[in-house]
């Protein structure tokens, strides 16, 4: 309880931002698909906007927290995700001209990607340094408990907001949560700025630390693309209902699998644990593709989110055990930019396919792509037990 203790500001923080995310995420697809007109390309387009701005912002946002800090780009974030729900209220205006719609929902999307870049980075940071680095893969898994809880708490309110009132309460909703998160600022410890190294040491240290445990969890995050994208198109292609009850089965399955199991990596090693989550994730995948009833769906997406839950904390902690200790707030953004590389590009691909094979091949073709994460966790368990958990950390 003590973790959770030390965890609970910074905790706060990302459940109120990410909660704008799980506001949008099942009504989105709905908005962009039938109010605006547009295909499952440009509902993939819009989607993956976000991860792609937020890719372009991590390197930023890690360099930012090692040098000065987590406050600043915390307040960095608040703001830009007020002003995303601005520019999702102007994308209204425009509804007689879906592009133009399109256009300034897309640069709303972009914000609210740069602003969540900058909140869970700096959270991250914040929880390492205050919990320790022998408690990183707990304070990863609890970081994302707050963002999945907020998700799978999201989606229902988002859904009834839509109902409502429309897209316009999603964008009045994403201006105000920001503001009522400003105070949490005042918990920000002021943190002494790192010595900068060499700017090409610094890189290629972080490099070395990430690609592998990078892009297996790039590979991985195609089964989370498919589900929080496509899967309440799916649903209201079948007319099964409630349409958000796939992603919060997804959501909702993420955050226990979280709560019973987040000191697992630590315990048990990343690269094991993420293992044995890809192939629970590669069946609910399956499970959703060859679905022909709501409650198969719904299983699906349960063991998907089952799956997916426990992949960032595993190879999340491969990340920690070889960056240097200076850099960690820069290797885990670095990292986390894996993810947002693979839903800011995976998002219009799966649409494609959806447009040209049907929604069910994009949650067939995804768990194909999951178990070459499966393949990447089984190299790293195969590699990780020379290397020390906190190297080159500083000793008091």
């Amino acid at each position: 309880m003590q973790l959770q203790r030390t965890l609970m500001a910074p905790m706060a923080l990302v459940f109120m931002v990410f909660g704008m995310t799980g506001f949008a995420m099942p009504v989105l697809p709905l908005h962009v698909h039938h109010t605006l007109g547009m295909s499952s390309f440009v509902v993939g387009l819009v989607a993956g906007s976000q991860f792609a701005a937020s890719l372009v912002s991590r390197f930023w946002s890690g360099q930012l927290c090692d040098r000065r800090g987590p406050g600043p780009a915390l307040r960095a974030g608040l703001i830009a995700a007020s002003m995303s729900g601005l520019l999702y209220l102007l994308s209204l205006r425009f509804v007689d001209s879906p592009g133009a719609s399109v256009a300034v929902l897309l640069l709303g999307r972009a914000l609210l990607g740069g602003a969540e870049s900058f909140v869970v980075t700096a959270a991250l940071a914040w929880g390492i340094a205050a919990a320790g680095p022998n408690q990183s893969g707990q304070v990863i898994s609890w970081i994302g408990i707050a963002m999945y809880v907020s998700f799978a708490l999201g989606a229902p309110i988002g859904s009834a907001l839509y109902a409502v009132e429309g897209f316009a309460a999603i964008g009045a909703a994403t201006f105000l949560v920001p503001v009522l998160a400003l105070p949490l600022l005042r918990r920000v410890p002021v943190s002494a700025p790192n010595a900068p190294a060499a700017a090409h040491e610094s890189w290629r240290s972080t490099l070395r630390a990430v690609w592998q445990p990078g892009l297996g969890l790039a590979l991985s995050s195609l089964g989370f693309a498919a589900v929080t994208t496509f899967i309440t198109l799916l649903f209201a292609s079948r007319g099964w209902a409630p349409v958000w009850a796939g992603f919060s089965a997804f959501a909702g399955a993420f955050v226990l699998a979280r709560v019973i199991g987040a000191h697992l990596p630590d315990q048990h090693g990343g690269a094991r644990i993420a293992l044995v989550s890809l192939c629970v994730e590669v069946l609910g995948l399956l499970t959703v593709a060859l679905a022909t009833s709501p409650w198969l769906a719904l299983l699906g997406a349960t063991l998907a989110g089952l799956g997916y839950s426990l992949v960032f904390p595993g190879f999340g902690l491969e990340v920690v055990r070889r960056a240097p200790a200076g850099h960690r707030a820069l290797a885990l953004g670095s990292y986390a930019a894996c993810l947002d590389l693979a839903l800011g590009t995976s998002g219009p691909m799966l649409g494609l396919l959806a447009d040209v094979a049907g929604l069910p091949w994009v949650f067939g073709a995804s768990a194909l792509v999951v178990l070459l994460a499966a393949a990447m966790a089984a190299h790293l368990m195969r590699h990780t037990a020379a290397i020390p958990c906190c190297p080159r950390e500083a000793t008091p």
